[in-house]
């Protein structure tokens, strides 16, 4: 019995050591972790990237590996309605609409926030980082087209239209714009992207004779679209073009009428020289024959009284010598009525035109006027040409200038001359 319990009791001393030796061996193979103290600050839930839906409620509360009773909490260059519990570093926002509606907000634009927690106690216990916020919306707003320009305008033949034509931004971008227009148009600067200007110089013959009172719509038609959903919107123009003048051209033809009128001026005024100079010449010849035949009365009269046959008989002989040359005088020096008339017209016509010239000339860059002045230009001119149809006119100008011409013309001698005969007819 006693050998039993001996046997048993060395069992047991057995088991327990061999329990123990295993312990050894299991804790030598598996040590403890030896914790480590956290020396560093650090923010430990900071999420850098943060997408938030508009009309939403932001509450993010960050913790630190520290007590958060001894840290203050801020934020740097944060969004409008962004804030921060300066305490326990609790991120809140709502998102409102009308911070979008306004454009202190833009959607799916990425916003950087600098964000920084400091020790009070220890002004070198900080950490300072950053992440990023973005605004999204799931409400579809469709991109517009905008001309800059109302949707009616009125021009007049030979004015330029020129206006952009602008995109609204919405949830799409406009990738591309197509122009139609309901009467083919040509030399016309066409709009293909948004922003881009379009200009059509209206021609003179847009508006037909057959239009109806002188006017004739055209409409423009801008129509954008997006290239990934082919979302689609369309911008109209109605354009009143009214019939107008063409500057350009009836400049060009006042200018030659004008240049006309006066070639045909200074021409009757050479030839008004011409008549005048004959004119004056075939005086002075009749006044030479008065002269002489005045010189022999006077000088038959002195020698008749002055005694002695020879000297009666020349006296009684040189009064009918000065008879003799009156009709010598109407021969070859005869009066120039045809000449002194035409002078007259010629001297009429040429003060009407000038005076027209004057009257009829063009004010400013663009005179409202310059049709009817055209016209009656063309009508004295016509007045004119028809008034001195009988004259000869003397086209070569007698080898002199204008300032020549208006010199001799306008001299106070041939004005006074003219004056007076004209007082004595």
């Amino acid at each position: 019995m006693f050998k039993k319990i001996i046997y048993f009791f060395v069992l047991f001393i057995l088991s327990v050591t061999v329990v123990k030796s295993q312990d050894v061996i299991l804790d030598t193979l598996h040590p403890k972790p030896v914790e480590m103290e956290d020396s560093t600050l650090r923010i430990t839930n900071l999420n850098p990237y943060i997408t938030l839906h508009v009309d939403s409620v932001l509450s993010y509360p960050l913790s630190i590996n520290r007590e958060a009773s001894k840290y203050y909490w801020y934020l740097k260059n944060s969004p409008i309605g962004l804030k921060i519990n300066k305490d326990n570093g609790t991120l809140t926002f709502k998102a409102e609409k009308s911070f979008f509606l306004s454009g202190k907000l833009k959607y799916d634009e990425e916003y950087p926030v600098k964000l920084g927690v400091q020790n009070l106690s220890n002004p070198r216990e900080r950490v300072d980082t950053s992440f990023v916020l973005v605004f999204y919306n799931t409400d579809v707003i469709l991109p517009k087209l905008k001309p800059s320009v109302g949707s009616t305008l009125i021009a007049d033949e030979g004015e330029t239209i020129s206006f952009s034509v602008q995109c609204e931004a919405g949830n799409f971008t406009i990738d591309d714009i197509l122009f139609t227009s309901n009467i083919s148009i040509s030399n016309y600067k066409s709009v293909r992207k948004c922003g881009d200007e379009f200009s059509w110089t209206i021609p003179f013959d847009f508006v037909k004779e057959t239009d109806t009172i002188k006017t004739k719509i055209l409409n423009l038609s801008f129509i954008g679209s997006t290239t990934k959903f082919q979302v689609r919107d369309t911008a109209n123009v109605r354009i009143t073009v009214r019939d107008a003048l063409n500057y350009p051209r009836a400049k060009q033809e006042y200018d030659v009428l004008y240049s006309q009128v006066r070639r045909h001026s200074m021409i009757l005024k050479a030839t008004f020289i011409q008549i005048d100079r004959k004119i004056r010449k075939n005086k002075g010849a009749r006044t030479s024959f008065d002269l002489t035949s005045a010189t022999s009365a006077l000088t038959g009269t002195i020698l008749s009284t002055s005694g002695g046959a020879s000297a009666e008989t020349a006296g009684k002989i040189l009064p009918s010598a000065g008879v003799a040359l009156v009709p010598v005088k109407e021969a070859t020096a005869p009066n120039k009525v045809v000449e002194q008339n035409q002078a007259a017209v010629l001297r009429s016509s040429i003060k009407r035109l000038d005076y027209m010239l004057f009257e009829f000339t063009l004010v400013g860059d663009r005179d409202p006027l310059i049709a009817s002045k055209t016209a009656k230009l063309k009508e004295e001119l016509k007045q004119s040409q028809m008034q001195v149809i009988d004259v000869p006119l003397d086209v070569t100008l007698d080898g002199m200038t204008e300032d020549e011409l208006n010199k001799y013309f306008n001299n106070p001698k041939v004005n006074k001359k003219y004056r007076v005969s004209n007082k004595g007819n």
